[in-house]
């Protein structure tokens, strides 16, 4: 018990120490930590409720899903018909009523093409089910029908890319510690911690930016295409440069935002008009050189969300894997597209269903708040340790206040986020932090009354306190880790700062204590103790 070597006394309070100059810069503010030299020191971010931003809950048309399901099987079909060996020969294919239907001309390559279509079905999870039903009707045409399991496991593959997606958006604002959650099957929850400008986030998470580049079919009859029709493989899309407002596109794509690898806005050293220059991948490099060699003299389209930008003529070919998107963009605009393509497109469209605005004011009064109620749990624990144990309350509260500045070190050298509920977790942490102390000097009492002398029951009450100190903080842990892992927004924030409480409390409450206790027997020698 009093066996305290020097490196040990050293390690315990270079922790400490460490622990109160991580806090400092936290507690001083980030104006007046640059003017000490201490601007680059981690620092605790505040929560949407302390900091002020911006809430969104975002809701998904999960229908989205399906009608791309269905395109990109549709082409996935045409595809393996064509690489069959003999090449299968099948009618137009049909989409419609949720289902892809397409006839086999040849009635002896039946077997052949339905083997062929379902090698294109997966199994969904560990269920042996598929994600499409594949059958024969009139022995002719084969029919393709999405399962549930399918569909329900194609909106969870969205929503998951589409919370990805959402989160390297916000990311690219330079925001500190943004709350990207799902909720539910088909929302999303974001805020924005000091972001007061939440129609800038809705234009930014509301633009799906699905990029295409697609040949415009020359051969389309203005008159048609001004009412709405197109020729067979092609598509009817707004495009305000043209005399009609609309124009002809083929439906396949040259090129997609998927075969993106970067995009910055820039301005056009011609008219210094702000424009996004766009880099591809190989793949998509040379695919777009091949198709503007092919194409010299006609126009493509620049296809923005199914609204086309820009439909310039091919004047030569396009190589070195870059290009640009003009279409009267100001800066901001043409940064937001740029932000857009470089996180990729939403794979569904996202609806602002509910949006909150948190004032700086209601966040400074939220910490005055919690600042005022913190400070009364602490004197009022600090009292009651120093009344009821003396020196040992002494030594308990001491503890205390270290315990304070070193949970809120962790927190800033974590870079974890503080919010309403995170202050609640710290009040109830510093009521708590003494339990330890509590047990061990109860227990020190019950020793002396047993008639042993201070150094053997100081040793035996720590050492028989620590197994339950040790049991009952554990069952808080346990507690606090399962929030932390099912919780979400602010109940994480809570379980965030109970956890780090129960671990430095341990510390500061058993290892400090002792430390200090040790000491004074060691150094006075004393025949009682007033406890």
């Amino acid at each position: 018990m009093l066996d305290f070597p020097r490196w040990k006394i050293w390690s315990i309070l270079l922790i400490l120490a460490l622990g109160v100059a991580l806090a400092i810069p936290s507690l001083i503010g980030e104006a007046n930590s640059r003017r000490v030299g201490l601007g680059g020191m981690p620092r605790i971010n505040l929560g949407l409720d302390l900091s002020g931003g911006s809430h969104l809950l975002l809701e998904a048309d999960t229908t989205d899903v399906v009608r791309q399901r269905l395109g990109l099987k549709e082409e996935e079909v045409r595809s393996e018909m064509r690489r069959a060996s003999p090449r299968i020969a099948i009618g137009d294919i049909s989409t419609q009523g949720g289902k892809l239907e397409f006839m086999v001309r040849d009635v002896a390559q039946l077997d052949a093409a339905v083997d062929r279509v379902r090698g294109l079905t997966n199994a969904v999870g560990v269920t042996g089910q598929r994600d499409w039903d594949v059958t024969v009707v009139d022995s002719t045409r084969v029919v393709m029908t999405p399962t549930a399991a399918g569909i329900k496991d194609a909106v969870d593959k969205a929503m998951d890319t589409a919370t990805d997606v959402v989160r390297r958006r916000i990311d690219s604002l330079g925001t500190r510690e943004p709350s990207i959650v799902r909720e539910g099957d088909d929302r999303i929850v974001v805020q924005v911690p000091g972001l007061q400008d939440p129609a800038a986030l809705k234009a930014l998470l509301g633009k799906t930016a699905k990029l295409e580049f697609k040949l415009v079919d020359i051969t389309a009859n203005p008159v048609d295409v001004a009412q709405g029709r197109a020729p067979a493989g092609s598509q009817v899309l707004p495009y305000p440069g043209s005399p009609g407002g609309f124009i002809a596109v083929q439906r396949r794509a040259i090129i997609t935002g998927d075969q993106l690898t970067d995009a910055r806005q820039e301005f056009d050293q011609t008219d210094n008009q702000a424009v996004v220059a766009i880099t591809f991948n190989g793949d998509g490099g040379r695919r777009f050189a091949r198709v503007t060699q092919d194409n010299v003299g006609k126009p493509f389209a620049i296809i923005l969300d199914n609204s086309v930008l820009s439909a310039p003529n091919i004047e030569t070919a396009i190589l070195g894997g870059q290009a640009r998107i003009s279409g009267s963009f100001t800066t901001e605009t043409a940064n937001a597209l740029a932000i857009s393509l470089r996180s990729g497109s939403l794979p569904v469209d996202l609806k602002v269903i509910e949006e909150r605005t948190v004032g700086p004011q209601l966040g400074a009064d939220s910490i005055r708040a919690g600042i005022i109620a913190s400070t009364i749990a602490a004197l009022a624990v600090i009292i009651f340790m120093f009344v009821t144990y003396g020196r040992f309350g002494f030594y308990a509260n001491i503890a205390v206040t270290l315990n304070i500045f070193v949970i809120l070190g962790v927190m800033a050298l974590l870079n974890a986020t503080l919010t309403l509920p995170g202050i609640a977790g710290f009040v109830l942490t510093i009521g708590t932090a003494v339990d330890a102390n509590v047990l061990i000097n109860e227990r020190i009492r019950e020793e002396r009354r047993r008639g042993r002398n201070v150094a053997q029951a100081v040793e035996l009450g720590y050492k028989e306190a620590s197994r339950t100190i040790f049991e009952a903080n554990v069952t808080h842990a346990i507690s606090g880790l399962i929030m932390l892992l099912l919780g979400s927004g602010q109940v994480k924030g809570f379980a965030v700062v109970l956890l780090l409480g129960i671990a430095t409390s341990v510390f500061t409450a058993v290892t400090f204590t002792r430390m200090l206790v040790a000491l004074w027997i060691r150094r006075n020698r004393p025949c009682d103790i007033n406890i």
